[in-house]
């Protein structure tokens, strides 16, 4: 980077899974641009790497319309605030990372003020109105997609959209290790063990985290054994979770309550009862055979079906990316039990239907098998080094 202009790019990334995003970024970029200082919104992975965040990423962790509407004008000041100071720094480009309804409306401005900008992350353009796409684009200079239908579908509406795979399915095996997992977590090879993941939110754990418990209690009630192991997303869902599950003095028989370490607790289970999102793709990337509930607020409900915001009749990430690959347009890898369905008793009978049935099992590990390889398309190396390099081709192409 000779140019003063170009030692300055700007990040902004909302919830815990953007951090982790923004931190592999910036390492790679790192590599391209040694003496690069990157500013916006991040939290503690990012500025592990250097990072110096302006507002605490905080300000952006909300899910569902309820939610975003309450906080509202706090948002709206927060973007006026970032967008006028992003202009006067002059970045060499925005990078927004996912948190859609706040960073898009940030590109668009930044960008009409002569600054090149990346959304990175595509929004769900295959499941809530195609037509977006093309809004993106007005938004965002290039589109960095995690799976590789998108592009496909920016492409119909001439936006430039690249396929830099999923970083998910660099940081697990193609083939999983169900002994060293369990070993590590301290639990018995023998016996079944049910992964239970009712949310990353506080907000999602206050809607959903008694009803996967009630069910999880269900699913041990009929099968004698069972290890139920919670990794709860961070300390605040921790203490969430701990204040539902009680005081019981804790035996094999009480389910084992862990602050973080879901990826081994993945690996480890016979099968996982999960909230649909990010997890869903974890789960699959483990090769573990899933149930998915889901509920969010009624209001948000009412909302997205009284607008038909939602084009899709799948949910889970795995059904959706199984048909996008071709393992059958009506196939359905994960049961899916979504808001009035979302209840203990149905979490539990399909939990139950899929420890009794270790063919499906069977079937369901070499589907997400391909599922994974499919993430992880033609491409070498990490996902990572492939977003800074499509980053880096934005930044020094000469405008014309």
């Amino acid at each position: 980077m000779s140019n003063d202009k170009t030692q300055l790019i700007a990040i902004l990334a909302g919830e815990d899974s953007g951090d982790q995003l923004g931190a592999d970024l910036i390492h790679a970029l790192r590599q391209r641009y040694p003496q690069a200082r990157f500013v916006g919104i991040g939290g503690a992975r990012m500025q592990a790497q250097g990072f110096e965040s302006w507002y605490d990423i905080r300000e952006l962790s909300l899910f569902g319309f309820a939610e975003v509407v309450s906080h509202l004008p706090r948002l709206l000041r927060l973007r006026k605030a970032l967008v006028a100071r992003l202009i006067a720094a002059k970045p060499a480009v925005v990078i927004g990372i996912d948190a859609p309804d706040f960073n898009l409306g940030v590109e668009q401005r930044v960008r009409t003020a002569g600054i090149r900008t990346v959304h990175y992350v595509s929004p769900s353009v295959w499941a809530w109105r195609e037509k977006r796409a093309e809004k993106i684009g007005h938004s965002a200079d290039r589109v960095l997609c995690l799976f590789p239908m998108e592009p496909d579908i920016y492409a119909r509406h001439g936006v430039d959209a690249r396929f830099v795979g999923h970083p998910l399915a660099d940081r697990f095996a193609l083939v999983s290790d169900r002994v060293g997992a369990r070993d590590f977590l301290q639990l018995p090879q023998n016996a079944p063990v049910l992964a239970v993941l009712p949310g990353s939110r506080a907000s999602e754990v206050a809607r959903l985290g008694r009803i996967f418990l009630d069910a999880a209690r269900q699913v041990a009630a009929q099968l004698p054994g069972l290890r139920i192991v919670i990794p709860a997303a961070n300390a605040q869902v921790y203490a969430s979770l701990k204040a539902l599950l009680g005081d019981a003095p804790q035996n094999d028989d009480t389910p084992l309550l862990l602050e973080g370490r879901a990826h081994e607790v993945m690996l480890a289970a016979d099968v996982v009862m999960l909230a649909s999102g990010t997890a869903t793709l974890e789960a699959m990337l483990a090769k573990r055979p899933m149930v998915v509930g889901y509920r969010v607020s009624p209001v948000s409900y009412r909302i997205a079906r009284a607008l038909k915001m939602l084009k899709t009749d799948v949910y889970a990430l795995p059904n959706i990316l199984a048909r996008a690959c071709g393992l059958g347009e009506h196939a359905m890898l994960v049961p899916e039990l979504m808001q009035d369905d979302c209840t203990p008793d149905k979490l539990a009978a399909a939990t139950l239907a899929l420890f009794h049935d270790s063919q499906r099992r069977g079937e369901i590990v070499a589907a997400f098998e391909q599922l994974h390889r499919a993430l992880r398309g033609e491409l070498e190396g990490q996902a990572g080094d492939h977003a800074a390099a499509a980053i880096a081709d934005l930044i020094e192409r000469p405008r014309g």
